[in-house]
């Protein structure tokens, strides 16, 4: 999507004609217009601070206005400053961040802006207000679609925003109406290249608002599709650039293309009338250098305007190349509107074709480096200065950041400095350059970055703000964290403002930061700031037996959950919470509570740790825990020696000095350098490149043989016993010898043992003088004793294979140790004599003195080498006549530091002039020095030395001395390379040994042993008979082995035989040889090389292969598998069943095995559970090639007889998905997959009908056809089996052909939209019926519809019509077409829908209604035959002002009835009924309420005389009637009268007449209230306190709840008139003299009723102290604090609450709770407490019924129903049963359907029958 825009960047719509603004066409705008490049680009975040760290380049602007008037070139160049920025200012623009709902844009000069989603484009913002005002957010593209990194973009500066700190902030926007504002319609050219946004999609292409007034700007889709690799649509809101094609109507209509390569390039051409007010950032200009400045240069472009390019924009490689009157691009960076200024950029970046804006610097992120010695290379006065860092990059420091904020400037100070320090700040995208900062301040900062802080740091800051959730603590300006709340302190702060003030300075400690999302949180609990113990940053860190500070987070019944660093976390369990048994831990510990967890087990890879409080208290804790610490096996350690002994070196691992042991054997994997090694190594030393094998309780080992080491790192281990099988190959060091074989230790101490005869190819009779202790094998295991946990393994060089350069690899190693040592050696001494012999190397020449001569040699002497023993052996000085005190040059040959001596030679051959080497060439070479493990070699005569190791595998030994290499021997070398660097220049050779000795090769040693070669006859005895293969003993003792399919002639073999079962124990047999085996893994090894031989030979029993005459040729695998064809008929052999795949593997050859896969083996479902029950091991079986493949090696075939899926076949398959919509996924065999449709699942559809199938079910299904590579499946009986299927029916529909109108037919419900309702009539024919023909009520809006019709609904339906052409199917589902009930319930009370006759009557009378007069009414009637309506609608009127009628079915009856109820009568009489008028809105007033007339008289009644002489009559009578009322009226009031004077009930109207009530009633707090309420409705509050006063002492002591009355409203007086302080008093005293708990209620309601949260919830904590046992507190505050929303706080309180009172009330308690959730809080978790309270005490029928009446008022249907469904089955009396299904009953006959209600009375007679006579009773 990003790259759609940038591929086209969008134009915009011509605005407000005044200013014109065209837009250029871009000649290279690369970037602009080839977003689909820089979609590639990383996002990259920078923090560049907007306090003055931004430039600006003024540009010198240009105005055209009529005439050419130039817009004055600047003075001096200067970089665009923040301070500089206007609104109004246009820039170019690139995309560094895109967030959901802001983008971060870098712009020039290492400015940041701003881009909120509000100002990408009009309609981009409506469509964001559309979708926040539904709930719909399909078509809705997010800005990180829309927009991408390194897109560059026109922006105009919005607005310029103040931040906190006092910033700048720039906001952006690209809205076409703002960045196009100064182009008018008439100004359009076609060329122009504009920037918009899609303002809508069409059909062939989109609307592209480019921001001018009365123009539409349309770009076709053609256009589009060009953009190479972007095959997306472009969405609305999303950025285009194009160029304008054509211009109509004079700019009305503009047609709009996006081409990447040409747009790029496009020009602003003079012609097309740019000015200085409309001139548009990311031009592509021709412009001319007018003056070359030494801060930029000034331009003169479009022939009139001058514009400056800063030096920041100027291509340093080419700075020379810019003189006066140059020709050159560029392009328009920012306009300046109001300084007319215009910046250009020369970067090749923004100028040339095909490249793009990179949004992070090339490399890794630096931001926030501290970088030293960097160079200052230019000084820019007015901007800043040029830095380049150490490796050559540049840099740029902003002015302000060359000094301090506070400092005055100094820059010649700067400038004269050699070199600086400085900070990166941020990398600038549209500069392409670093932003640094001289400014100490900043490079001291120890955070700069998020990324610098590391969990379990602990850091200073600075309190900056108390929140409710927590207090927000500054560590530098730009890194704020925070503390939670239960972080405060190590105990719960009630005040934490009194501990905390703003701009106090703390020390706290880092929990967790995510530096992505710029997340801190720090912790300032003394126990973890100040905590000693071992932090855990991740699950690697706790290991077993470690002991760390952790933070309680949760605590649960089972246990505490604990916290530590980044959010590590593990369970205490309960048994571990204390040495005594805790029964609720939430008595004992409180969340926040930090503790010290000692760590029993941890599974790093899930995340799961098992900690333990007690065994942390009982102090094993720091003895166990240090050599458990940190060092998993494998780990790379650094180590510091603590003491050396005889056997090794004991050891701290560094940084937390765990003890470890470093035996001497294991320093090398070279057995000589280890005493060196060990002798240079001393006390204090720190040895680099550990790694720990092995560790137990005891101990730690580590080792530093670097191919133990790569072994580790690589995964060539086992850890377990488990983990090792026959053919692994490992690396060992040899642990211990013995007689009868060698013992091999591995890495995590497992230990093999290399019997004597698997120790070498060769004989060995004596095992001591083969192998040394500790030297390192590569070994391979043969054989495995599971029961006894031992292995056994082979050394022999033919056995293993060594990694490629592997010699090499350990020469290098060696060489480097010897340096090493030498090194050590040298600083140690203080000795000059020891600094110089280590910088001496083999080869090297010397001018030495001869010293003696003796028949072994010589000895010389060197001025500079005082002290040292050099010598020469004779060998060396053979043929050479020396004298003591002859000069001679000699040729070191080594060098031993530890005894002082060198060997030389003055050999002329040595001596001489080197010559070079080339890689490849073959040389003889001599050996010429042999030093333990190595050895010198001359090559040929080209005076060159080199080392090689005396043996060339790890596993080699020597048993004779003359297999030793000696000097004087020859050795035919090849060079790898000619100086290699880690062996200090020396070539690296292979070697080997020149014939006759040689040995080493492997065919040869091993023809010596007796082999068989390819082809031979052998004779030999069956030993043992497998299913798939024979074992035969041959003459010579060897074993040969006879593959499955090597016993019988093809052609003979039956299908299902066993081939080997014809071949007997001990029978002879003859066989030939045609491959071979590796002894340990069985590979088979398709050789035919005739000398190669085996050390199991693979041999035939076929007699036509056994036949000398045969003409017998090797195949290898390869050639055998390219030999198969698709579809090819084969016989295989079973040979292994894969349990967990469900696959079969078969074998045709011995080298070839290929899969069946579980679809492809059986054709019945039932014998999917066992499917190898059907195939026995070494069974000869048919099957077809599905595919055949060798590179990479893939054999797969059938055993069903098929090969491919084709269609019209039926086929196994499996259920991988069932969707409502789309119906059943299948995986079917070979690789395909089908869906079968809810309509071809059976041939009688079934309600529910996906119901039955489950994932994974194996189903048999007919393959009706394939499209797109899907196959449509159908399990219908009839296609299935159709000899045996029963009569159909639901037939399958193929086409709308077969349909007709009137036919009836079932399908499913597939939705049900604003149109109607879609049914799914077959696979491929969905049919509808539209709202009026799917039931007989008055729906509003589908919704009802879609509530009672889900998806798969199973609905009969009538056909009204069929469209053949357009394959459309209308349907109707009413009653009288289909016969079935209406698909809504009747308990819903629709109104029905009018139809026919009475509709259009209804509507005419809607029409006439209020425009007719009474005589016209009658006038229209007459006209009308059917009256009765029309009447029934004037009488609505007169009855019912206005309210529309819909009529029910009563209607209909009535209407039928007509001829007999004429009269006025009968319309009585029928009144009685139950009929009802009914309202639009649903209402309905029953008949009882005789003002209204029901609908039934207005039906009935024939409005004719009759009616009228009704009305005229009625009041006649009334007013006989009255007179007699009036009479009797005159005497109620005198009755009424006297009764008020007596009638304590009425109130009186003065205080008189209170007084004189009072002394009637003085205990009545009702007039003592009254009295009080009379005083302040007059605002009388003294008078009305001392009322209550009086009150008090008048009422009896005995009248406590006429006291409390008092008191109450005492309260409540005091609560709205008094002080906190009255209120208080009155509070106190009602205390003293009433009981205390009803007081505390009262007060608490009142303070609630009045909003006064906080006191309210003060004095219910103090009441649930005071008055624990009283359940009646618990559940008032607990309704408060669910009033108040407070969720999480009433769950707390309902726990205190259960530890407070009796168990016996716990349950009441838990219902009540669940109860008031219902109807305050959250009705979810309401329901999940009933469930849990349910689930413990299930014979609470009383529960259960509140619990059904709470879920009908709350609960869906479904839920309803589910509820119901459980109580029926509960266990307790038939009784409550029996009421529990009347509920059932009525509920279903209010809210459900006629199937429901069945379905329930089904239930009842299921219940009936089986409680048998009880339940009958």
């Amino acid at each position: 999507m990003a790259a759609v825009e940038e591929d086209f960047p969008r134009g915009g719509t011509a605005k407000k004609p005044t200013e014109s603004k065209i837009v250029v066409q871009r000649t290279e705008v690369d970037n602009l217009f080839q977003s689909n490049e820089k979609v590639e680009t990383k996002k990259r975040k920078a923090a560049v601070k907007d306090d003055g760290k931004k430039l600006k380049k003024p540009k010198a602007g240009k105005e055209k206005e009529g005439g050419l008037t130039l817009n004055a070139a600047a003075k001096c160049v200067e970089i665009l400053h923040v301070k500089n920025v206007k609104e109004g200012m246009l820039m170019l623009g690139c995309v560094k961040e895109v967030t959901d709902f802001e983008i971060t844009v870098s712009l020039p000069c290492g400015l940041q802006g701003f881009l909120s989603i509000k100002s990408i484009c009009d309609s981009y913002a409506k469509l964001l207000s559309e979708q926040l005002e539904s709930s719909d957010i399909e078509e809705f593209c997010s800005l990180p679609h829309l927009f991408h990194p390194g897109m560059v973009v026109r922006c105009v500066v919005a607005k310029l925003d103040v931040a906190k700190g006092g910033s700048l902030s720039i906001q952006l926007s690209i809205n076409p109406k703002l960045v196009n504002k100064a182009l008018t319609s008439s100004s359009l050219k076609a060329g122009m290249v504009l920037s918009g946004c899609v303002e809508s999609v069409e059909d062939h292409g989109y609307i592209v608002d480019i921001g001018i007034n009365g123009t539409k700007a349309f770009l076709p889709k053609t256009a589009e599709k060009d953009k190479h690799n972007n095959p997306e649509e472009l969405k609305v809101g999303q950025y285009v650039t194009s160029q304008v094609d054509e211009v109509k109507n004079e700019g009305r209509v503009v047609r709009l293309s996006v081409s990447p390569p040409t747009m790029a390039q496009v020009c602003a051409d003079p012609e097309q009338g740019w000015n200085l007010t409309n001139l548009l950032p990311g031009l592509l200009v021709k412009a001319t250098i007018k003056k070359v400045t030494k801060h930029g240069l000034i331009m003169d472009f479009l022939s009139s305007f001058s514009g400056q390019v800063d030096f920041l924009h100027m291509e340093q490689d080419q700075a020379s190349s810019y003189t006066e009157g140059t020709k050159v691009q560029a392009r328009v960076l920012y306009v300046e509107p109001s300084t007319r200024l215009v910046a250009l950029s020369l970067r090749s970046y923004l100028v040339q074709p095909g490249t793009r804006v990179d949004p992070s610097p090339a490399g890794d992120d630096r931001i926030g480096e501290v970088v030293k010695d960097c160079k200052m290379t230019a000084m820019h006065h007015m901007s800043g200065a040029m830095l380049e860092l150490p490796d050559k990059t540049k840099a740029f420091v902003h002015r302000n950041h060359l000094k301090e904020s506070n400092e005055p400037p100094n820059e010649n100070r700067v400038l004269a400095m050699p070199e600086h320090t400085c900070r990166i700040l941020d990398f600038s995208a549209m500069d392409q350059i670093y932003f640094v900062s001289l400014r100490k301040s900043l490079i001291e900062k120890p955070f700069y970055r998020y990324h610098d802080l590391q969990a379990g740091q602990v850091v200073e800051g600075t309190v900056s703000v108390l929140l409710n959730h927590g207090m927000v603590v500054h560590l530098s300006d730009h890194i704020k964290g925070l503390v939670p709340r239960t972080h405060l302190s190590d105990i719960v702060l009630k005040n934490p403002e009194k501990k905390y003030m703003e701009g106090m300075k703390i020390k706290c400690r880092v929990l967790s930061v995510d530096a992505g999302n710029k997340k801190l949180y720090l912790t300032r609990k003394k126990a973890l700031v100040e905590s000693s113990l071992p932090l855990f940053l991740s699950y690697a860190d706790a290991r077993p037996g470690r002991v760390s500070h952790g933070y309680i987070v949760c605590i649960k019944g089972f246990g505490c959950i604990v916290r530590f660093y980044n959010n590590v976390k593990g369970l205490v369990p309960l048994s571990e919470l204390s040495s005594e048994a805790i029964i609720s831990p939430e008595e004992v510990f409180y969340v926040g509570q930090v503790l010290k967890a000692k760590v029993l087990q941890c599974d790093p890879d899930k995340g799961k740790m098992m900690l333990s409080f007690k065994a942390a208290m009982e102090g094993d804790t720091q003895e166990a825990a240090k050599p458990e610490f940190d060092c998993e096996v494998g780990k790379r350690l650094e180590a510091k020696v603590l003491k050396k002994s005889i056997n090794g070196l004991e050891v701290a691992i560094l940084p937390d000095d765990i003890r470890a042991v470093l035996p001497t054997m294991h320093l090398s994997d070279h057995l000589s350098n280890c005493p060196l090694l060990w002798e240079s190594l001393q006390e204090g030393d720190n040895i680099s490149n550990l790694v720990c094998f092995n560790k137990n309780k005891q101990n730690i080992t580590l080792t530093k043989k670097p191919t133990v080491r790569w072994s580790l790192e690589e995964g060539m281990v086992a850890k377990d016993f488990s983990e090792i099988t026959v053919g692994m190959q490992l690396i060992g060091w040899i642990k211990n010898i013995m007689s009868y074989g060698v013992f091999v230790e591995f890495p995590y101490g497992l230990v093999g043992l290399a019997p004597k005869s698997a120790m070498t190819d060769k004989f060995v009779s004596d095992t001591t003088n083969a192998f040394q202790l500790g030297q390192t094998v590569f070994a391979k295991v043969t054989n495995l004793d599971e029961e006894k946990r031992r292995f056994l393994v082979t050394l022999k060089i033919s056995e293993v294979i060594s990694p490629e350069g592997d010699a090499q690899t350990r020469l290098i190693n060696g060489l480097q140790e010897r340096r090493a040592v030498t090194e050590m050696l040298a600083l140690r001494g203080n000795s000059d004599l020891r600094q110089q012999l280590a910088a001496l190397s083999v080869g090297q020449k010397l001018k030495l003195t001869v010293h003696t001569v003796t028949d072994s040699g010589a000895m010389f002497k060197a001025d500079d080498l005082a002290g040292a023993s050099i010598l020469a052996t004779k060998h060396h000085v053979m043929g050479v006549n020396l004298i003591p005190g002859q000069k001679v040059t000699a040729t070191i040959l080594h060098v031993n530091i530890l005894s002082v001596c060198v060997h030389v030679s003055i050999l002329s051959k040595l001596v001489g002039k080197k010559k070079s080497l080339t890689e490849g060439s073959k040389y003889t070479a001599m050996v010429q020095h042999i030093d333990k493990d190595f050895a010198v070699i001359s090559l040929g005569d080209t005076a060159q030395l080199t080392v090689i190791q005396t043996r060339s595998h790890l596993n080699q030994i020597f048993l004779l001395e003359s297999e030793k290499l000696k000097a004087g021997m020859s050795l035919s070398v090849e060079v790898i390379e000619p100086s290699c660097q880690e062996a200090q220049g020396l070539p690296l050779v292979s070697w080997e040994r020149m014939a006759p000795n040689r040995q080493h090769t492997t065919s040869e040693s091993q023809t010596c042993s007796q082999g068989h070669c390819f082809g031979r006859i052998v004779q030999g005895t069956v030993r043992t008979v497998k299913p798939t293969s024979i074992q035969v003993t041959l003459e010579d003792g060897s074993t040969g082995s006879v593959h499955v399919s090597q016993v019988v002639e093809v052609t003979e073999m039956c299908q299902g035989s066993f081939p080997t079962s014809s071949v007997k124990v001990g029978s002879v047999v003859t066989a030939r040889v045609i491959g071979g085996r590796e002894a340990s893994s069985h590979r088979f090894l398709p050789f035919s090389h005739p000398k190669f031989t085996y050390t199991i030979p693979e041999l035939t029993l076929i007699p036509s292969k056994v036949d000398e005459s045969a003409d017998f040729k090797p195949v290898t695998a390869k050639e055998k598998l390219n030999g198969y064809k698709v579809g090819e008929e084969l016989t295989c052999f079973v040979s292994k069943f894969n349990p967990e795949k469900k696959s079969l593997e078969v074998t045709t050859d011995p080298c070839v095995t290929g899969t069946v896969e579980l679809l492809a083996m059986i054709t019945d479902p039932k014998d999917a559970g066992h499917p190898e029950k059907l195939y026995k091991l070494g069974q000869a079986v048919r099957a077809k090639v599905v595919e055949v493949n060798s590179k990479p090696q893939r054999f797969v075939l059938s055993l069903t007889g098929v090969h491919k899926l084709e269609e019209g076949s039926v086929a196994l398959g499996m259920v991988t998905n069932i969707q409502p919509q789309v119906g059943l996924l299948v995986k079917l065999p070979f690789g395909g997959t089908g869906t079968v449709a809810v309509t071809d699942l059976a041939d009688a559809y079934r309600p529910n009908p996906l119901h039955m199938y489950s994932k994974d079910q194996l189903l048999r299904c007919f393959l009706v056809g394939n499209e797109n590579g899907k196959w449509q499946l159908s399990l219908r009986p009839s296609r299935l089996n159709p000899e045996e299927a029963k009569p159909v029916k639901d037939p399958e529909l193929l086409s709308v052909g077969k349909l007709k109108a009137g036919q009836i037919i079932r399908g499913y419900v597939k939705s049900v939209g604003e149109q109607g309702v879609f049914i799914r009539l077959s696979r491929t024919i969905t049919g509808r019926a539209q709202l009026q023909q799917s039931t007989k009520y008055f729906v509003n809006n589908q919704t009802v519809l879609s509530e009672h019709l889900p998806p798969n609904t199973l609905l009969t339906t009538k056909i009204l019509s069929v469209n053949k052409e357009e394959e459309l199917v209308n349907l109707s589902l009413l009653p009288e077409d289909t016969g079935k009930p209406d698909v809504l319930p009747e308990s819903l009370s629709l109104p029905l829908r009018l139809v026919g006759e009475e509709k259009k009557k209804y509507d005419t009378q809607r029409k006439k209604k209020r425009a007719l007069s009474e005589s016209e009414q009658k006038q229209a009637e007459s006209q009308v035959p059917k009256k009765k309506k029309k009447t029934k609608k004037a009488k609505t009127d007169d009855s019912d002002s206005g309210v529309e009628v819909y009529f029910r079915e009563e209607e209909d009856k009535d209407d039928e009835e007509e001829p007999k109820s004429s009269s006025v009568e009968q319309v009585k009489h029928s009144s009685a009924g139950p009929s009802r008028l009914q309202v639009a809105a649903g209402f309905s007033w029953d008949v009882g309420l005789s003002s209204l007339k029901p609908a039934s008289v207005a039906q009935e009644g024939d409005y004719s005389d009759g009616e009228d002489q009704d009305r005229s009559s009625k009041p006649q009578k009334k007013s006989r009637h009255e007179q007699e009322q009036e009479k009797k009226a005159a005497e109620k009031a005198l009755t009424q009268r006297e009764a008020e004077l007596m009638d304590p009930s009425l109130r009186p109207q003065d205080a008189a007449a209170f007084e004189r009530l009072l002394l009637a009633s003085p205990n009545s707090s009702l007039l003592w209230l009254q009295y009080m309420a009379h005083h302040l409705q007059a605002t009388q509050i003294e008078q009305a306190r001392a009322v209550a006063e009086r009150a008090l002492k008048t009422i009896s002591f005995r009248e406590e709840q006429e006291k409390l009355n008092v008191w109450v409203a005492l309260l409540n007086l005091e609560n709205m008139y008094g002080t906190e302080e009255s209120l208080k008093k009155v509070f106190e005293r009602a205390l003293q003299f009433c009981e205390p708990m009803p007081v505390y209620q009262q007060l608490a309601d009142i303070y609630a009723k009045s909003d006064k949260i906080k006191e309210a919830e003060g004095l219910y904590k103090t009441m649930v102290k005071r008055f624990r046992q009283n359940k009646a507190v618990w559940l008032s505050y607990g309704t408060f604090l669910l009033q108040q929303g407070q969720s999480d706080a009433a769950s707390a309180l309902l726990q205190r609450a259960l530890k407070s009172l009796p168990s016996k009330e716990s349950v009441d308690v838990i219902g009540k709770f669940a109860q008031l959730e219902f109807r305050y809080g959250d009705s979810e978790k309401g329901r999940v407490m009933f469930d849990k309270v349910l689930t413990s005490y299930p014979k609470r029928t009383d529960l259960w019924s509140v619990f059904i009446d709470l879920m009908v008022k709350h609960g869906s249907q479904k839920e309803v129903r589910a509820l119901f469904d459980r109580v029926i089955h509960l266990s307790v009396s038939v009784k409550k049963i029996k009421f529990f299904f009347k509920r059932y009953l009525e509920y279903e006959k209010k809210h459900g359907t006629p199937q429901s209600i069945q379905a329930v009375k089904e239930k009842a007679m299921e219940f009936v029958e089986a409680k048998g006579t009880e339940a009958a009773d």
